[in-house]
């Protein structure tokens, strides 16, 4: 009786909720079976003060004064190496989705910029800790309108950003130059 009195309801609710929706094309990879296209291997000796070693990668960590750490000159962090992948990356996928939505990116390195923040957040005392993220795109030459597309068909293809898709919040700002 109850399946009864709740159908209705529930076929109108997704009359409602579909009618709302905004469709998004998603793609879906399995990453368990997916070609491999690049490996990247990182050797890490003491954990957040201590040293990396990758193939083409040679980084001293240290604790950030913020988090009471020294905050040693010359050393960055794992924050700081997440922002500059995640830059690189987004801004890649910016550069590979424009020509394909008819935009020309500009030639000159300068005149696109993605500035990356990552925050830690959370409760280090209880150790219940994530990351938010803000995209700062930068881009010199080009109709507002064009790089707010360029940056939402980025926002789907770059692996940072699907990797992190509902799970770490993330804002990404646009500004012509």
């Amino acid at each position: 009786m109850a399946s009864r009195t709740f159908a209705p309801m529930l076929r109108q609710a997704l009359r409602v909720s579909q009618r709302n929706a905004i469709a998004t094309p998603r793609r879906f990879i399995n990453t368990e079976t997916a070609p491999n296209l690049y490996t990247a291997r990182a050797h890490v000796v003491g954990a957040r003060t201590g040293h990396v070693d990758g193939e083409n990668l040679k980084v001293d960590l240290t604790m950030t004064k913020a988090l009471g750490g020294p905050g040693d000159k010359g050393k960055t962090n794992p924050e700081e190496l997440f922002a500059a992948g995640y830059g690189a990356c987004f801004q890649s996928a910016m550069n590979a989705v424009a020509p394909s939505l008819g935009v020309k990116m500009p030639t000159k390195t300068e005149d696109s910029i993605v500035e990356s923040t990552v925050e830690l957040v959370g409760s280090m005392k209880e150790l219940d800790m994530g990351l938010r993220v803000q995209l700062l795109v930068k881009v010199r030459g080009m109709e507002k309108e064009d790089l707010e597309k360029v940056v939402q068909k980025a926002r789907e293809v770059c692996p940072y950003s699907r990797a992190t898709e509902g799970n770490v919040y993330t804002t990404v700002k646009c500004e012509t130059m």
